[in-house]
């Protein structure tokens, strides 16, 4: 009981609170060991195959983990981020970490004992609900470390989640080809990853601190930087409050049309470089589209850090005029150039998914400069479900357009042309919002400065 009653004390927020001599540098690492990890999520693809042949499912089957995953993502980041914000990120990077190492110790029992249904609860439910935990656990810490720099900040940190299958994919591959591709070397494999992923997320849980009261770095100065960019803002309102402004509706947009705009490619990226160009002199054979699915995801690994950390420069409302202004030109370029081009293809396509992988990372900063550093994780939480909308939306339009056509008899550019004018349709609606955010009225601020939160003895808070 009493060994409990400590590890208990160890996880809560009074604990996390760094020493005068603390270094703030320290803080991006340990969110990185958590969103490189929870980032394996891109890879699942690898697992489908072989989980295919040994469990003799179909391809939709083999999907539903992942999906799940995707949905409980979007679920806990939403409801779980009042309680990230409470407990604070030592205790929401345990519940992360136990969470997803979890999940895949589930499903390792569901391969092994041939009983599929674990393996979409373990990695699905339970891996899905460490999924969101770990992805909104270090936000707020990070902005309230960095607040001169706040898009390089997040940044780092979701450009891990972007990265982790660049580590996963050959990782995960290397174990299934050492272990088998059985139903045992499965297992086997899935173990592996939950033991290593929650000795590595444990670093994040042990290295992360929060500010003292009070803390700013070094020449600091608010009031200047709100003089310079009128968006940014001293004061804090919490997520109730939000929720209640139109400016936390309008970002719902914003994000919402700038993914379903990138995943649109991302999802079928492979397929649709092949269709464009087939018939062609620049056809592009299935180990080439292989290639041009890496590229894609290094520009949106890429996108994450470059573009939010531009942010800090030039506004973040100056950022997503770029993201969604000139997405829509990459756009328009690509449905007017058709298969005439494969040059122009890939490096418009290379534009949208770094745009994409930016939009991420600069929506944290976005809402500190709305609603200050209160409870802007818990704020980022509820604005992740337009990712669940995104990630519905994106993939169903090109699909289902592209299925129609075909249908019809044709083929190459036209079987994407329609879904490439309705994504510029999407970004302009997306600008339109944009432009529409001012400054949220002073009636929704806190009375009280966020930093200094107080909490009932009903564990309400003041």
């Amino acid at each position: 009981m009493a060994d409990s009653t400590r590890f208990a004390s160890f996880l809560s927020r009074s604990r996390t609170v760094a020493a005068p001599t603390w270094s703030r540098w320290l803080v991006p690492p340990a969110a990185l060991s958590v969103h490189l990890a929870i980032g394996q999520a891109y890879a699942w693809s690898v697992f489908k195959p072989p989980l295919e042949s040994a469990l003799g499912l179909s391809g939709t089957q083999s999907a539903l983990p992942f999906q799940l995953g995707i949905v409980m993502l979007g679920l806990s980041a939403a409801f779980g981020g009042t309680l990230v914000e409470r407990n604070g990120p030592r205790w929401a990077m345990f519940v992360s970490m136990t969470c997803f190492s979890s999940g895949f110790l589930l499903s390792a029992l569901g391969v092994i004992t041939r009983q599929y249904w674990l393996v979409v609860l373990g990695y699905g439910f339970v891996g899905g609900i460490g999924l969101g935990i770990g992805y909104i656990s270090p936000v707020s810490t990070l902005i309230k470390w960095f607040p001169d720099r706040p898009g390089m900040a997040t940044g780092i940190a979701i450009m891990g989640f972007g990265g982790g299958a660049l580590i996963a994919s050959p990782w995960s591959a290397q174990m299934l080809a050492s272990f088998g591709a059985s139903t045992g070397g499965i297992a086997t494999t899935f173990l592996v990853h939950g033991v290593v992923y929650a000795g590595f997320m444990s670093m994040g849980v042990l290295l992360v601190r929060v500010p003292p009261p009070g803390w700013t770095p070094r020449g600091r100065r608010p009031a200047a930087a709100v003089r310079l960019r009128p968006l940014v803002t001293t004061a804090d309102v919490s997520a109730r409050n939000a929720i209640r402004t139109p400016q936390f509706y309008l970002l719902w947009i914003v994000l919402c049309c700038n993914v379903t705009a990138g995943i649109g490619i991302l999802e079928k990226a492979a397929p649709m470089i092949v269709d464009f160009f087939a018939g062609t002199s620049a056809a592009v054979a299935a180990g080439a589209a292989a290639g041009f699915v890496a590229l894609l995801s290094l520009a949106n690994m890429a996108g994450r850090f470059v573009w939010s950390s531009t942010s800090d420069l030039i506004g973040r409302k100056n950022m997503y005029r770029v993201y969604l202004g000139v997405g829509a030109l990459l756009y328009l370029a690509i449905a007017l150039a058709g298969d005439t081009s494969k040059p122009l293809f890939i490096g418009c396509a290379l534009g949208i998914l770094s745009f994409y992988g930016g939009g991420f990372a600069t929506v944290p900063a976005y809402l500190k400069d709305l609603f200050g550093t209160y409870q802007v994780g818990a704020i980022h939480g509820r604005l992740l479900t337009a990712w669940s909308t995104a990630g519905v939306l994106g993939p169903l339009i090109v699909n289902a357009i592209a299925d129609a056509q075909k249908a019809a008899g044709r083929s190459g550019p036209e079987l994407y042309t329609t879904s490439l004018f309705i994504m510029i349709g999407l970004l302009a609606v997306g600008f339109l919002a944009n432009e529409l955010i001012r400054p949220v009225h002073e009636r929704h601020h806190e009375r009280v400065a966020g930093w200094q939160e107080q909490v009932t003895e009903k564990g309400r808070t003041r």
